[in-house]
């Protein structure tokens, strides 16, 4: 599996409209750029408590890093990423300002930043291609069928020219209403499981 850039970054302030501040777009890509930093903001926006203690974050990484249930998670799984998390991870998060991290307390809360933002990702396994990628080859081929309409090229002439229109409109209605409910499946925070695990 291959995790290619965000899809799509969605910063709003409150409801306003407004973009936010709070965090730049390069601290919030630095701190997505890490896999423990991704799971750990999936687990911040999917939580619907305020806050989050260290160990039971360490414990859900664990268990999403080895594919395993959380009951499952050996003593030193678990202290592996605790100790990432606690030394590494959240510090930097903190001083991005997508968490506040009270390391006295174990205690871990998304900022006003980290809960206004939509992130999406696009992940790619396999053979799939970007759906970027996708969109640029439909566009490619529906230029080309309109093309070979407007010459009257064979068998292209069997059909009228309004049928290869509706032809292309549902092409693209369809691969829009399919990215849209892939795209609902990849945000962060929705999903039982990250992303780029499901």
């Amino acid at each position: 599996m291959c995790l290619t850039e965000m899809a799509s970054v969605q910063q709003i302030d409150g409801g306003t409209g407004e973009p936010t501040t709070e965090i730049t777009d390069d601290e919030l890509f630095d701190v997505l750029s890490n896999q423990r930093r991704r799971f750990a903001v999936h687990l911040l926006k999917r939580e619907t408590d305020d806050s989050i203690a260290i160990g039971e974050m360490a414990e859900q990484i664990a268990a999403w890093e080895n594919d395993i249930d959380m009951t499952e998670i050996t003593g030193s799984e678990r202290k592996r990423v605790y100790t990432a998390l606690q030394q590494s991870h959240l510090p930097k998060m903190d001083e991005a300002g997508v968490v506040e991290f009270n390391k006295s307390r174990g205690i871990i809360e998304p900022t006003p930043a980290l809960t206004d933002i939509d992130l999406y990702m696009d992940v790619v396994k396999g053979k799939e291609i970007p759906w970027s990628d996708y969109y640029l080859g439909l566009s490619g081929v529906a230029v080309a069928l309109a093309g070979a309409v407007w010459l009257g090229a064979w068998p292209f002439v069997l059909l009228p020219e309004f049928a290869w229109t509706v032809a292309i409109v549902v092409a693209f209605a369809f691969s829009a209403i399919t990215h849209k409910y892939y795209t609902a499946k990849m945000k962060m925070g929705e999903p039982e499981d990250p992303p780029e695990l499901v």
